[in-house]
C-alpha cells in the first residue's frame, strides 16, 4: 500500500489506544490518544504499527514491526516494546482488551511470516486468512501440511482444529507416512513430521488429545517426537517404554478398559514430563494434567465399585500363604490406590476410605509397621497420613478398639527408631494429628488421650533421660531420676529424635494442659526434659527452653509455684550465662523467655529470677530484655507492697518449714507441762509459723531471709 494518508482504514478496523513514551527520568509521557492499525509502510513491503490522532487524524506513531522478540503483552490491555530505531521504550494502552488481543495477534502473525519468509510472496490479508481444507496426507505434501500447521494464527488454529477433527483418517495416514519415512530413513521427512505433530500438540485441543492418545496412535506419536531436528541424535523413547518400563499387576485387573486407561495415563505423563518437557507451556501442561486426573478418577471409580476386586486384594494381604514379595507389591498398590482416590469427589473419597477401613486396612498397616523394610514402613505411614488428611476420626475409631492399641504403640516406637532417614518426622506428624484437641471429640478423645499418656508418655521421657551425657542422671535439684537405678547414656539416639519428642511434648502442653500438668508434677517430667540442656547440640538446648516457654504460656499458677519451689529455671539461667555474649539461637530464646515473663507480669517468677540469679545476670544488664526485667522487678517491689516480697522465699522454703513444724510438735508433745507452759511464751515466728500481716514484721522477715 502507499503512504498512510492514502491508506487510512476506517475506524471500525482500528483500536482506540493511548501512546506512551518513557522519558529520561523513567516516567511515561502521554503522547496522545488515537486509533492503531497494522499496515504497510510507505513505499515498502514491510508492515508497521500506525497510530492516528482521534481528533485531527495526524500520525502520532509509526513503528516498523520487528522480527525480534521485543514485544511484551502486559495484563490484557498493554503492549510495550523498545524501539530499536529510536532507542526508546514505547507502550500502547488499549481501551478494550479485545482490541489489544487483535493487534497482538496481528503482530505475532507478521513476525511468524517474517520468520518463514512469506511476506514477499503473499499479500497482507493472507496473514489472518483461514485455511479452507487440509492437503491430502502424503509424503510429497508434508511441506504444505507443515506450513498450514505452523503458520496458523489464533483464529486459524480454531479452524485448523476443526479440519483435523473432521478428517477421521488424518492421523492414521500421517502415522503411515511416518512409518514409511522411518523405513526409508528419510530424515528430512521425519523432521517435518516431528514439527507437524509438535504443532498439533501445541493447538492444545482436548478433542485432538483424546484421539492421538488412543491405543491406536499413542506409540507412533511418541515415535514421531523422537526425531527433533534441534537434537543431534535420535531419542529412543519407544525403546525405553518397551524395555525398561514394566507394568506390575500386584493383583490381576480383568477389565480391559481399566488397563487401557492405566497404560494411557502413564504414556501421557511420560510425554508431558520427558518427551515434550522443553516446549509445553502452562496451558498445555494443565490440559494434560487434567487428562491424567480424569483417567485416575475413572480407574479408581471402577475398581472401588468392584467388590470382588477389593475383597480379593485384602484376602491376599491377610493370607499366610502369600509370599513377602507379593505382599510388598500389594501394599504398594494399596498406597497408590489410596493416593489416586484424591481424584474422586469428596463424598466418594470418604465412602472409599470407610470401605477400606471395614475391610481391615489398619490391620494391614499394623503388620507393615513391624517390617524391617524401611521403604515398606514408609509406605505404611503414608497410608495413615492419607487417612488422617481425609478424616482423622476414621483412624481414631480404630484406636479406641483393643486391636488399635498395638498400632499406637508402633507409632510411638517408630518415632523413637532411627531409620537412617527422616521417617521419624512422619510418625511425629501422625501422632500430632491423632492428639489434636481441635478435632478430637466424643469417647475417642478420652480413650486416645488415656492410652497415650498412661502407656507411652513415660517411654518418651525415658528416652530423654537415657540420652543425657551423664553416667548417673540426676535432675536439676540433684535428685536421682530413675527409681533407684542408674541409666547409661544412649549415644545411639539421634538428636533429631530428641528434638521431635520435645516438639510433641510442647504440642501436648498446648492441647492437653490438665493431663500434662498432672503427669508433669507427679513424675518430675519437667526436670527430666531440662536434662536436654546438658546435650552438646544447641538446638536441643533451645528445644528445652521452648518447652518451658510453652508451659508458662498456659499461665497456670500451680506450675509457676512448682517452678519457684523446685528452682526449675536454674539450668536455663546457667546455660544462658555460660553462653556468654555469643549471639545465637539460645541467646535469643532465653531473652524471649525473659521478655514473656516481664510482659505478662508473672510477678512470682519475676521476683524468683531476680532474687535468685541477679548476681549472674547483672553483667548482661546492657541487654534491653534483662534491663526491662530488673525495672519490672523494682516496680513490683514499689507497687506490690512488702507482703509480696516474701512470697518467693516462702514458697521455696515451704517444705522445710513443714518438716520443722512436725519436729517441734513431736518435741513439745514429749516434754513436760512446765516446758509446755514455757514454750507457750515463745513467739510463733520461732516455730516456723508466719507472723501476722504487719508490714514492719514482714519486712524484717524478708530482710532476714535475704
Amino acid at each position: 500500500m502507499g503512504a498512510p494518508e492514502k491508506s487510512q482504514p476506517n475506524t471500525n478496523s482500528m483500536q482506540r489506544v493511548k501512546v506512551y513514551r518513557l522519558n529520561d527520568d523513567g516516567k511515561w509521557d502521554d503522547q496522545g490518544t488515537g486509533h492503531v492499525s497494522v499496515d504497510y509502510l510507505e513505499r515498502s513491503e514491510e508492515l508497521g504499527l500506525f497510530v492516528y490522532d482521534e481528533e485531527d487524524n495526524e500520525n502520532i506513531l509509526l513503528h516498523r514491526i520487528s522480527s525480534d522478540d521485543i514485544y511484551r503483552k502486559q495484563e490484557d490491555t498493554i503492549i510495550s516494546w523498545r524501539d530499536p530505531e529510536y532507542a526508546t521504550e514505547l507502550a500502547l494502552s488499549f481501551q478494550e482488551p479485545s482490541g489489544c488481543s487483535y493487534i497482538w495477534d496481528n503482530i505475532c502473525n507478521v513476525q511468524r511470516n517474517m520468520h518463514f519468509n512469506t511476506l514477499n510472496s503473499e499479500p497482507f490479508h493472507s496473514v489472518s486468512s483461514e485455511p479452507r481444507e487440509l492437503p491430502a496426507v502424503e509424503l510429497s505434501t508434508l511441506p504444505l501440511i507443515l506450513k498450514t500447521v505452523v503458520d496458523s494464527g489464533f483464529a486459524d488454529q480454531l479452524r485448523l482444529t476443526e479440519l483435523i477433527l473432521s478428517d477421521q483418517a488424518f492421523f492414521r495416514k500421517l502415522m503411515e507416512v511416518f512409518r514409511m519415512c522411518e523405513d526409508l530413513e528419510n530424515i528430512d521427512g521425519l523432521h517435518m513430521i516431528f514439527k507437524i505433530v509438535k504443532g498439533i500438540v501445541l493447538l492444545n485441543s482436548s478433542a485432538i488429545f483424546e484421539r492421538i492418545f488412543s491405543d491406536d496412535f499413542i506409540v507412533d506419536i511418541i515415535g514421531a517426537l523422537e526425531y527433533d531436528p534441534e537434537v543431534p541424535f535420535v531419542q529412543h523413547h519407544r525403546k525405553f517404554l518397551k524395555e525398561h518400563v514394566v507394568f506390575k499387576e500386584a493383583i490381576p485387573i480383568k477389565d480391559p478398559v481399566v488397563l487401557s486407561k492405566i497404560h494411557q495415563t502413564y504414556r501421557v505423563g511420560f510425554l508431558k514430563d520427558v518427551v515434550l518437557a522443553r516446549v509445553l507451556d502452562e496451558g498445555i501442561g494443565a490440559n494434560l494434567n487434567s487428562i491424567i486426573h480424569s483417567n485416575n478418577a475413572y480407574v479408581v471409580s471402577l475398581l472401588k465399585d468392584d467388590s470382588t476386586f477389593i475383597q480379593e486384594l485384602f484376602a491376599r494381604l491377610k493370607s499366610p500363604t502369600t509370599s513377602q514379595e507379593s505382599k510388598k507389591n500389594l501394599v504398594y498398590f494399596l498406597h497408590e490406590f489410596c493416593s489416586l482416590s484424591k481424584s474422586l469427589q469428596m463424598v466418594q473419597q470418604l465412602r472409599l476410605f470407610r470401605d477400606l477401613m471395614n475391610e481391615g486396612i489398619f490391620d494391614v498397616v499394623t503388620n507393615v509397621l513391624q517390617s524391617q523394610d524401611k521403604k515398606l514402613v514408609l509406605t505404611g505411614t503414608d497410608i495413615l497420613i492419607l487417612f488422617l488428611n481425609q478424616d482423622p476420626n476414621l483412624l481414631r475409631s480404630y484406636f479406641v478398639r483393643q486391636e488399635g492399641f498395638a498400632l499406637l504403640g508402633l507409632l510411638v516406637k517408630g518415632m523413637l527408631t532411627d531409620f537412617g532417614e527422616n521417617m521419624h518426622c512422619q510418625f511425629l506428624e501422625i501422632l500430632r494429628n491423632l492428639l489434636d484437641s481441635c478435632t478430637l471429640s466424643g469417647p475417642q478423645r478420652d480413650t486416645i488421650i488415656d492410652i497415650f499418656f498412661e502407656r507411652h508418655l513415660g517411654q518418651l521421657i525415658e528416652v530423654i533421660t537415657a540420652s543425657c551425657p551423664s553416667e548417673n542422671t540426676a535432675d536439676a535439684s540433684g535428685k536421682s531420676i530413675g527409681p533407684g537405678r542408674r541409666i547409661q547414656c544412649q549415644i545411639g539416639t539421634k538428636p533429631e529424635i530428641l528434638s521431635n519428642i520435645c516438639e510433641l511434648l510442647c504440642f501436648c502442653v498446648l492441647h492437653h494442659p490438665y493431663r500434662i500438668k498432672c503427669n508433669f508434677l507427679l513424675n518430675n517430667v519437667i526436670e527430666k526434659i531440662l536434662l536436654l540442656i546438658r546435650r552438646a547440640e544447641r538446638y536441643l538446648v533451645v528445644g528445652a527452653v521452648r518447652f518451658i516457654r510453652t508451659i508458662l504460656s498456659r499461665h497456670d499458677e500451680h506450675l509457676i509455684n512448682y517452678f519457684v519451689r523446685n528452682n526449675v529455671l536454674k539450668p536455663i539461667i546457667d546455660a544462658f550465662v555460660s553462653n556468654g555474649n555469643r549471639y545465637n539461637l539460645l541467646h535469643s530464646a532465653v531473652l524471649e523467655l525473659f521478655e514473656f515473663i516481664q510482659k505478662e507480669n508473672l510477678k512470682l517468677l519475676l521476683k524468683y529470677i531476680v532474687d535468685s540469679f541477679w548476681d549472674q545476670l547483672m553483667k548482661f544488664e546492657y541487654l534491653a530484655s534483662i534491663h526491662s526485667l530488673k525495672v519490672k522487678y523494682d516496680q513490683c517491689l514499689d507497687n506490690g507492697g512488702t507482703k509480696d516480697a516474701t512470697a518467693v522465699e516462702d514458697i521455696r522454703r515451704r517444705n522445710d518449714e513443714r518438716a520443722l513444724e512436725r519436729e517441734e510438735e513431736r518435741y513439745f508433745n514429749e516434754d513436760s507441762d512446765e516446758e509446755d507452759s514455757a514454750s507457750a511464751s515463745v513467739p510463733r515466728n520461732q516455730k516456723g509459723h508466719q507472723q501476722p500481716n504487719l508490714s514492719n514484721g514482714v519486712a524484717a522477715s524478708y530482710s532476714q531471709l535475704r
